[in-house]
């Protein structure tokens, strides 16, 4: 089992212990994620399998919150927003836009990408450093910026 796994149970038993059911809940959904993709796919996963499960839950979360808050629900956004808390917490600290600016422009260098064409080579090389650490979807945004 891997290390962040392991940090997942042990989050749980502590909420348990300390009644804490709202974040017993969140780290019981992740929890079931995981264990969903493990047994889909008949293997073990690693942390970085691990952290991209994670990321994609954060995602979700804030794509509910906006439509959410755009259908005037913001106690259910509320909600929302502190499953993203509770998740973020097994998430690498996220890269500042220096940090991703300087890995877009190493990957162009390294792939020595030129055009539009070039950019699922850069977002190859990039998605390993950045998984969990910044929004592919912003970074994407960033590369299209770079290769236009």
């Amino acid at each position: 089992m891997s290390g962040l796994h392991d940090r997942l149970k042990e989050a749980m038993k502590d909420a348990m212990r300390a009644k804490q059911k709202e974040r017993l809940t969140t780290i019981r959904l992740a929890l079931s994620a995981i264990k969903q993709v493990e047994v889909d796919t008949r293997e073990t996963l690693d942390d970085t399998a691990i952290l991209a499960i994670l990321d994609k839950l954060v995602k979700q979360r804030r794509d509910s919150i906006k439509q959410y808050e755009d259908a005037g629900r913001q106690e259910l956004a509320d909600i929302e927003k502190a499953e993203i808390d509770v998740l973020q917490e097994f998430l690498p600290q996220p890269l500042t836009d220096e940090e991703i600016n300087a890995l877009i422009e190493d990957a162009v260098a390294k792939t020595g990408a030129e055009s539009m064409k070039d950019m699922g080579k850069v977002m190859g090389m990039l998605k390993p450093q950045l998984q969990g650490r910044a929004d592919m979807g912003a970074v994407s945004g960033k590369i299209k910026a770079r290769l236009s």
